[in-house]
Protein backbone atom coordinates (compact mmCIF):
# COMPACT_ATOMS: atom_id res chain seq x y z
CA UNK A 1 0.00 0.00 0.00
CA UNK A 2 2.62 2.15 0.71
CA UNK A 3 4.76 1.68 -1.99
CA UNK A 4 2.02 2.30 -4.28
CA UNK A 5 1.11 5.76 -2.45
CA UNK A 6 4.85 6.36 -3.34
CA UNK A 7 4.39 5.55 -6.99
CA UNK A 8 1.47 7.97 -7.13
CA UNK A 9 3.03 10.70 -5.59
CA UNK A 10 6.09 10.30 -8.07
CA UNK A 11 3.43 10.33 -10.79
CA UNK A 12 1.47 13.29 -9.86
CA UNK A 13 4.97 15.37 -9.35
CA UNK A 14 6.17 14.47 -12.89
CA UNK A 15 2.67 15.07 -14.56
CA UNK A 16 3.16 18.69 -12.51
CA UNK A 17 6.79 18.98 -13.69
CA UNK A 18 5.96 18.72 -17.10
CA UNK A 19 2.87 20.43 -17.14
CA UNK A 20 4.40 23.62 -15.27
CA UNK A 21 7.79 23.20 -17.69
CA UNK A 22 5.34 23.14 -20.86
CA UNK A 23 3.41 26.15 -19.76
CA UNK A 24 6.44 28.59 -19.44
CA UNK A 25 7.91 26.78 -22.41
CA UNK A 26 4.91 27.81 -24.32
CA UNK A 27 4.47 31.55 -22.89
CA UNK A 28 8.22 32.21 -23.69
CA UNK A 29 7.17 31.54 -27.23
CA UNK A 30 4.07 33.11 -27.23
CA UNK A 31 5.99 36.07 -26.12
CA UNK A 32 8.09 36.36 -28.79
CA UNK A 33 5.71 35.51 -31.05
CA UNK A 34 3.09 38.18 -29.86
CA UNK A 35 5.08 40.87 -28.59
CA UNK A 36 8.86 40.05 -30.04
CA UNK A 37 8.38 39.85 -33.63
CA UNK A 38 5.91 43.08 -33.87
CA UNK A 39 7.96 45.58 -31.38
CA UNK A 40 10.01 47.76 -33.57
CA UNK A 41 13.66 47.57 -33.63
CA UNK A 42 15.68 50.60 -32.21
CA UNK A 43 12.67 51.99 -30.11
CA UNK A 44 12.48 52.24 -26.24
CA UNK A 45 9.79 52.44 -23.47
CA UNK A 46 9.81 55.07 -20.50
CA UNK A 47 8.46 53.74 -17.37
CA UNK A 48 7.49 57.23 -15.74
CA UNK A 49 7.84 56.49 -11.89
CA UNK A 50 7.01 59.92 -10.70
CA UNK A 51 3.42 61.09 -9.52
CA UNK A 52 1.87 64.63 -10.96
CA UNK A 53 1.04 66.03 -7.72
CA UNK A 54 2.68 63.90 -5.24
CA UNK A 55 5.24 64.79 -2.65
CA UNK A 56 7.39 62.22 -3.59
CA UNK A 57 10.81 62.66 -4.07
CA UNK A 58 11.34 62.62 -7.60
CA UNK A 59 13.14 60.05 -9.41
CA UNK A 60 14.91 59.02 -13.29
CA UNK A 61 12.10 57.82 -15.43
CA UNK A 62 13.10 54.13 -16.10
CA UNK A 63 13.85 53.70 -19.80
CA UNK A 64 14.12 50.16 -22.10
CA UNK A 65 15.11 48.82 -25.01
CA UNK A 66 12.22 48.06 -26.02
CA UNK A 67 12.66 45.11 -28.38
CA UNK A 68 15.23 43.60 -25.83
CA UNK A 69 12.94 44.06 -23.05
CA UNK A 70 10.78 41.86 -24.43
CA UNK A 71 13.13 39.26 -25.80
CA UNK A 72 14.71 39.32 -22.82
CA UNK A 73 11.30 38.26 -20.87
CA UNK A 74 10.74 35.55 -23.55
CA UNK A 75 14.04 33.95 -22.75
CA UNK A 76 13.58 34.35 -19.32
CA UNK A 77 10.42 32.24 -19.30
CA UNK A 78 11.33 29.99 -22.27
CA UNK A 79 15.16 29.13 -19.80
CA UNK A 80 12.51 28.81 -16.20
CA UNK A 81 10.39 26.01 -18.54
CA UNK A 82 13.29 23.94 -19.64
CA UNK A 83 14.82 23.95 -16.06
CA UNK A 84 11.29 22.80 -14.78
CA UNK A 85 11.61 20.08 -16.81
CA UNK A 86 15.36 19.17 -16.52
CA UNK A 87 15.17 19.44 -12.89
CA UNK A 88 11.92 20.93 -11.65
CA UNK A 89 11.34 23.75 -9.02
CA UNK A 90 9.74 22.48 -6.16
CA UNK A 91 8.02 25.96 -5.22
CA UNK A 92 4.90 26.39 -7.57
CA UNK A 93 4.58 30.37 -6.14
CA UNK A 94 8.31 31.12 -7.97
CA UNK A 95 6.30 29.47 -11.16
CA UNK A 96 3.41 31.44 -11.11
CA UNK A 97 5.50 34.33 -10.48
CA UNK A 98 8.05 34.03 -13.33
CA UNK A 99 4.95 33.11 -16.27
CA UNK A 100 3.27 36.53 -14.61
CA UNK A 101 6.04 38.69 -14.05
CA UNK A 102 7.50 37.76 -17.64
CA UNK A 103 4.27 37.53 -19.47
CA UNK A 104 3.52 41.56 -18.10
CA UNK A 105 6.66 43.05 -18.20
CA UNK A 106 6.62 41.97 -21.80
CA UNK A 107 3.08 43.22 -22.54
CA UNK A 108 3.09 46.40 -21.03
CA UNK A 109 6.72 47.57 -22.78
CA UNK A 110 5.23 46.33 -26.20
CA UNK A 111 1.57 48.56 -25.38
CA UNK A 112 3.75 51.21 -24.46
CA UNK A 113 6.71 50.93 -27.00
CA UNK A 114 8.02 54.60 -28.26
CA UNK A 115 5.51 56.16 -25.75
CA UNK A 116 5.41 57.02 -21.67
CA UNK A 117 3.82 54.35 -19.38
CA UNK A 118 3.39 56.03 -16.12
CA UNK A 119 4.29 52.57 -13.17
CA UNK A 120 3.72 54.35 -10.42
CA UNK A 121 -0.07 55.63 -11.53
CA UNK A 122 -0.39 52.43 -12.74
CA UNK A 123 0.18 50.82 -9.20
CA UNK A 124 -1.35 53.55 -6.97
CA UNK A 125 -4.50 52.72 -9.69
CA UNK A 126 -3.97 49.14 -8.89
CA UNK A 127 -4.09 49.29 -5.02
CA UNK A 128 -7.19 51.42 -4.98
CA UNK A 129 -9.33 49.65 -7.71
CA UNK A 130 -8.24 46.29 -5.06
CA UNK A 131 -9.33 47.96 -2.40
CA UNK A 132 -13.26 46.76 -2.56
CA UNK A 133 -12.37 43.38 -4.09
CA UNK A 134 -9.77 42.88 -1.03
CA UNK A 135 -12.61 43.88 1.48
CA UNK A 136 -14.81 41.28 0.47
CA UNK A 137 -12.37 38.70 0.00
CA UNK A 138 -11.76 39.66 4.12
CA UNK A 139 -15.79 39.26 4.60
CA UNK A 140 -15.22 36.10 2.50
CA UNK A 141 -12.34 34.31 4.64
CA UNK A 142 -13.75 35.59 8.19
CA UNK A 143 -16.91 33.45 7.64
CA UNK A 144 -15.94 30.90 6.03
CA UNK A 145 -12.91 30.23 8.71
CA UNK A 146 -16.26 29.66 10.96
CA UNK A 147 -17.41 27.16 8.15
CA UNK A 148 -20.09 29.74 6.88
CA UNK A 149 -19.98 30.49 3.30
CA UNK A 150 -21.34 34.45 1.98
CA UNK A 151 -22.16 34.54 -1.01
CA UNK A 152 -24.28 37.27 -0.37
CA UNK A 153 -20.97 39.45 -0.54
CA UNK A 154 -22.83 41.51 -3.44
CA UNK A 155 -25.67 42.29 -2.33
CA UNK A 156 -24.53 43.55 0.73
CA UNK A 157 -22.01 45.91 -0.37
CA UNK A 158 -24.85 47.14 -2.86
CA UNK A 159 -26.96 47.79 -0.36
CA UNK A 160 -24.18 49.23 2.39
CA UNK A 161 -22.94 51.59 -1.13
CA UNK A 162 -26.42 52.87 -1.36
CA UNK A 163 -27.28 53.62 2.60
CA UNK A 164 -23.54 55.38 2.06
CA UNK A 165 -24.17 57.99 -0.01
CA UNK A 166 -27.94 58.50 1.10
CA UNK A 167 -26.88 58.87 4.60
CA UNK A 168 -23.78 60.95 3.98
CA UNK A 169 -25.56 63.32 1.56
CA UNK A 170 -28.16 63.66 3.77
CA UNK A 171 -26.46 64.28 7.43
CA UNK A 172 -23.74 65.97 5.55
CA UNK A 173 -21.12 63.94 7.27
CA UNK A 174 -19.06 61.28 5.64
CA UNK A 175 -18.20 59.42 8.56
CA UNK A 176 -22.11 58.91 9.37
CA UNK A 177 -22.77 57.41 6.21
CA UNK A 178 -19.41 55.57 6.60
CA UNK A 179 -20.65 54.14 9.93
CA UNK A 180 -23.88 53.91 8.58
CA UNK A 181 -22.84 51.25 5.83
CA UNK A 182 -21.09 49.01 8.04
CA UNK A 183 -24.08 48.98 10.53
CA UNK A 184 -26.45 47.81 7.24
CA UNK A 185 -23.47 45.44 6.33
CA UNK A 186 -23.67 43.45 9.71
CA UNK A 187 -27.76 43.79 9.94
CA UNK A 188 -27.95 41.90 6.77
CA UNK A 189 -24.94 39.36 7.45
CA UNK A 190 -26.81 38.83 10.82
CA UNK A 191 -29.73 37.82 9.24
CA UNK A 192 -27.59 35.30 6.42
CA UNK A 193 -26.04 34.40 9.91
CA UNK A 194 -29.89 33.70 11.31
CA UNK A 195 -30.74 31.59 8.20
CA UNK A 196 -28.06 29.19 8.17
CA UNK A 197 -27.56 28.98 12.09
CA UNK A 198 -30.55 28.47 13.49
CA UNK A 199 -32.93 27.30 10.65
CA UNK A 200 -29.56 25.06 8.63
CA UNK A 201 -30.86 27.05 5.15
CA UNK A 202 -28.76 26.09 2.53
CA UNK A 203 -26.05 28.82 2.99
CA UNK A 204 -25.40 29.15 -0.71
CA UNK A 205 -29.27 29.58 -1.59
CA UNK A 206 -29.35 32.02 1.49
CA UNK A 207 -26.40 33.95 -0.42
CA UNK A 208 -27.82 34.30 -3.87
CA UNK A 209 -31.46 35.35 -2.20
CA UNK A 210 -29.80 38.31 -0.55
CA UNK A 211 -27.79 38.93 -4.02
CA UNK A 212 -31.03 39.02 -5.41
CA UNK A 213 -32.42 41.24 -3.41
CA UNK A 214 -29.78 43.70 -2.49
CA UNK A 215 -29.84 43.97 -6.73
CA UNK A 216 -33.86 44.51 -6.71
CA UNK A 217 -34.06 46.85 -3.65
CA UNK A 218 -30.92 49.18 -4.71
CA UNK A 219 -32.36 49.78 -8.31
CA UNK A 220 -35.84 50.25 -7.71
CA UNK A 221 -34.26 52.83 -4.88
CA UNK A 222 -32.00 54.09 -7.58
CA UNK A 223 -34.81 55.03 -9.96
CA UNK A 224 -37.28 55.80 -7.65
CA UNK A 225 -35.81 58.27 -5.56
CA UNK A 226 -32.29 58.68 -5.69
CA UNK A 227 -32.45 59.95 -9.70
CA UNK A 228 -35.01 62.53 -9.21
CA UNK A 229 -33.39 63.99 -6.48
CA UNK A 230 -29.81 63.71 -6.98
CA UNK A 231 -28.57 66.73 -5.09
CA UNK A 232 -30.73 65.95 -2.24
CA UNK A 233 -30.06 62.04 -1.57
CA UNK A 234 -27.18 61.28 -4.16
CA UNK A 235 -24.00 63.78 -3.73
CA UNK A 236 -22.17 62.85 -0.83
CA UNK A 237 -18.92 63.96 -2.54
CA UNK A 238 -15.96 61.77 -1.03
CA UNK A 239 -13.37 61.31 1.67
CA UNK A 240 -10.13 63.35 1.20
CA UNK A 241 -6.85 61.85 0.34
CA UNK A 242 -4.65 62.22 3.11
CA UNK A 243 -0.89 61.96 3.14
CA UNK A 244 0.97 60.35 5.89
CA UNK A 245 4.20 62.60 7.03
CA UNK A 246 7.59 61.72 6.03
CA UNK A 247 6.16 58.04 4.45
CA UNK A 248 4.73 59.82 1.36
CA UNK A 249 7.84 61.54 0.46
CA UNK A 250 9.63 57.89 -0.31
CA UNK A 251 9.73 57.81 -4.30
CA UNK A 252 7.49 55.07 -5.68
CA UNK A 253 6.14 53.68 -2.85
CA UNK A 254 4.83 57.05 -1.15
CA UNK A 255 2.01 57.94 -3.55
CA UNK A 256 0.84 54.36 -4.14
CA UNK A 257 0.68 53.32 -0.33
CA UNK A 258 0.38 56.75 1.60
CA UNK A 259 -1.30 59.13 -0.78
CA UNK A 260 -4.67 57.45 0.11
CA UNK A 261 -8.07 57.67 1.40
CA UNK A 262 -9.32 56.51 4.95
CA UNK A 263 -10.99 53.69 3.34
CA UNK A 264 -7.60 52.19 1.96
CA UNK A 265 -5.74 53.09 5.10
CA UNK A 266 -9.11 50.81 6.90
CA UNK A 267 -8.60 47.94 4.46
CA UNK A 268 -4.54 47.93 4.87
CA UNK A 269 -4.70 47.84 8.82
CA UNK A 270 -7.84 45.00 8.54
CA UNK A 271 -5.86 42.80 6.44
CA UNK A 272 -2.85 43.35 8.89
CA UNK A 273 -5.20 43.00 11.94
CA UNK A 274 -7.02 39.72 10.75
CA UNK A 275 -4.38 38.00 10.21
CA UNK A 276 -2.98 38.81 13.49
CA UNK A 277 -6.41 37.74 15.15
CA UNK A 278 -6.67 34.15 13.33
CA UNK A 279 -3.16 32.80 13.53
CA UNK A 280 -1.81 34.65 16.89
CA UNK A 281 -4.73 35.09 19.51
CA UNK A 282 -7.06 32.51 21.35
CA UNK A 283 -9.96 33.87 19.30
CA UNK A 284 -8.47 32.62 16.28
CA UNK A 285 -7.71 29.41 17.59
CA UNK A 286 -11.39 29.02 18.32
CA UNK A 287 -12.47 30.20 14.84
CA UNK A 288 -10.03 27.87 12.91
CA UNK A 289 -10.93 24.96 15.56
CA UNK A 290 -14.81 25.26 14.65
CA UNK A 291 -14.13 26.05 10.97
CA UNK A 292 -11.67 22.21 11.03
CA UNK A 293 -14.19 20.15 13.43
CA UNK A 294 -16.51 21.85 15.34
CA UNK A 295 -17.63 18.84 17.24
CA UNK A 296 -14.17 18.56 18.70
CA UNK A 297 -14.17 22.55 19.04
CA UNK A 298 -17.45 22.13 20.89
CA UNK A 299 -16.28 19.25 23.02
CA UNK A 300 -13.92 21.35 24.31
CA UNK A 301 -16.43 23.99 25.70
CA UNK A 302 -16.61 26.44 22.66
CA UNK A 303 -19.55 27.64 21.97
CA UNK A 304 -19.51 26.78 18.01
CA UNK A 305 -23.11 29.14 17.32
CA UNK A 306 -21.69 32.21 19.14
CA UNK A 307 -18.44 31.95 17.20
CA UNK A 308 -19.88 31.59 13.27
CA UNK A 309 -22.59 33.95 14.45
CA UNK A 310 -20.06 36.54 15.47
CA UNK A 311 -17.77 35.75 12.55
CA UNK A 312 -20.46 36.21 10.30
CA UNK A 313 -21.54 39.60 11.41
CA UNK A 314 -17.66 40.71 11.19
CA UNK A 315 -17.53 40.03 8.03
CA UNK A 316 -20.93 41.64 7.05
CA UNK A 317 -19.22 44.85 8.37
CA UNK A 318 -16.08 44.43 6.41
CA UNK A 319 -18.30 43.73 3.05
CA UNK A 320 -20.32 46.94 4.55
CA UNK A 321 -16.93 48.87 4.64
CA UNK A 322 -15.90 47.36 0.86
CA UNK A 323 -19.48 49.05 -0.21
CA UNK A 324 -19.25 52.22 1.13
CA UNK A 325 -15.86 52.53 -0.73
CA UNK A 326 -18.04 52.61 -4.54
CA UNK A 327 -19.34 55.76 -2.83
CA UNK A 328 -18.20 58.32 -0.43
CA UNK A 329 -14.44 56.63 -0.76
CA UNK A 330 -14.72 56.85 -4.74
CA UNK A 331 -17.19 58.70 -6.83
CA UNK A 332 -19.82 59.94 -4.54
CA UNK A 333 -22.87 59.09 -5.96
CA UNK A 334 -24.49 55.75 -6.20
CA UNK A 335 -25.66 53.88 -10.05
CA UNK A 336 -27.10 50.71 -10.44
CA UNK A 337 -25.30 47.98 -10.12
CA UNK A 338 -22.16 49.67 -9.43
CA UNK A 339 -20.25 46.58 -7.51
CA UNK A 340 -19.68 44.91 -10.68
CA UNK A 341 -19.15 41.88 -9.75
CA UNK A 342 -16.62 42.71 -7.06
CA UNK A 343 -17.85 40.58 -4.71
CA UNK A 344 -17.95 37.64 -6.48
CA UNK A 345 -14.16 38.62 -7.65
CA UNK A 346 -12.95 38.92 -3.90
CA UNK A 347 -14.42 35.51 -3.17
CA UNK A 348 -11.92 34.15 -6.14
CA UNK A 349 -9.48 35.91 -4.84
CA UNK A 350 -10.06 34.22 -1.41
CA UNK A 351 -9.93 31.00 -2.98
CA UNK A 352 -6.42 32.43 -4.48
CA UNK A 353 -5.00 33.34 -1.28
CA UNK A 354 -5.72 30.27 0.34
CA UNK A 355 -8.05 31.44 3.28
CA UNK A 356 -5.58 33.49 4.45
CA UNK A 357 -5.67 37.21 4.91
CA UNK A 358 -2.33 38.65 3.75
CA UNK A 359 -3.02 35.78 0.83
CA UNK A 360 -6.46 37.27 -0.31
CA UNK A 361 -4.76 41.05 -0.41
CA UNK A 362 -2.08 40.06 -2.60
CA UNK A 363 -4.52 37.96 -4.32
CA UNK A 364 -7.15 40.90 -4.74
CA UNK A 365 -3.79 43.12 -5.67
CA UNK A 366 -3.44 41.04 -9.06
CA UNK A 367 -7.19 41.23 -9.89
CA UNK A 368 -7.00 45.14 -9.17
CA UNK A 369 -3.42 45.39 -11.56
CA UNK A 370 -6.32 43.49 -14.41
CA UNK A 371 -8.71 46.50 -13.77
CA UNK A 372 -6.57 49.03 -14.00
CA UNK A 373 -4.50 47.59 -16.88
CA UNK A 374 -7.35 47.65 -18.77
CA UNK A 375 -8.00 51.27 -18.10
CA UNK A 376 -4.54 52.10 -19.02
CA UNK A 377 -4.55 50.38 -22.65
CA UNK A 378 -7.69 52.03 -23.62
CA UNK A 379 -5.74 55.77 -23.27
CA UNK A 380 -2.56 54.19 -24.80
CA UNK A 381 -4.76 53.00 -27.43
CA UNK A 382 -2.94 49.59 -27.99
CA UNK A 383 -4.24 47.19 -31.17
CA UNK A 384 -7.02 45.43 -29.08
CA UNK A 385 -10.38 45.93 -28.83
CA UNK A 386 -11.87 47.86 -25.70
CA UNK A 387 -14.45 44.94 -25.00
CA UNK A 388 -12.05 42.05 -24.80
CA UNK A 389 -9.72 44.96 -22.48
CA UNK A 390 -13.12 45.85 -20.29
CA UNK A 391 -13.17 41.94 -19.63
CA UNK A 392 -9.23 41.89 -18.46
CA UNK A 393 -10.62 41.44 -14.58
CA UNK A 394 -12.85 38.87 -15.17
CA UNK A 395 -10.81 36.70 -17.66
CA UNK A 396 -8.07 36.61 -14.94
CA UNK A 397 -10.74 35.12 -12.50
CA UNK A 398 -11.72 32.40 -14.67
CA UNK A 399 -7.75 31.59 -15.59
CA UNK A 400 -6.68 31.50 -11.62
CA UNK A 401 -9.77 29.81 -10.74
CA UNK A 402 -9.44 27.20 -13.51
CA UNK A 403 -5.78 26.79 -12.10
CA UNK A 404 -6.82 26.93 -8.60
CA UNK A 405 -10.08 25.19 -7.70
CA UNK A 406 -9.15 21.76 -7.01
CA UNK A 407 -5.58 22.27 -4.95
CA UNK A 408 -6.77 25.16 -3.03
CA UNK A 409 -8.24 23.17 0.66
CA UNK A 410 -11.18 24.93 2.12
CA UNK A 411 -11.83 24.55 5.89
CA UNK A 412 -12.99 20.88 6.32
CA UNK A 413 -16.39 21.87 7.75
CA UNK A 414 -17.05 24.95 5.09
CA UNK A 415 -20.55 25.04 4.33
CA UNK A 416 -21.67 22.34 6.95
CA UNK A 417 -24.72 22.91 8.90
CA UNK A 418 -23.50 22.00 12.87
CA UNK A 419 -25.73 19.81 14.97
CA UNK A 420 -25.30 19.24 18.41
Amino acid sequence: MTTTTMELSTSAEKRKRISYGMTLLVAGLLIYLLFGLTTQAGVSTTFGLNLAGSQAIEVSDLVVPAQLTVNLMAAIAAFAGAYQLAKGIRSTGWLIGILAVTFVIAFLTWAAQDKSFNLTGMLGSSLVRATPIALAALCGVISERSAVINIGIEGIMLMSAQTAVVTATVSGNLYVGLIAAILVGALVAAFHAYLVIRFKVDQVVSGVAINIFGTGFTSFISSRFLQKATDALNNSGTFPIISIPGLSKIPILGPVLFENNIVIYLMILLVVVMHIMLFYTPWGLRTRAVGEHPKAADTLGINVYLVRYVNVILGGMIAGLGGAYFTIGSVGRFDEIMTAGKGFIGLAAMIFGKWNPIGAFTSSLIFGFADSLQVKLQILRVPIPSEFLLMAPYIVTMIILTGVVGRAIPPAADGQPYEK
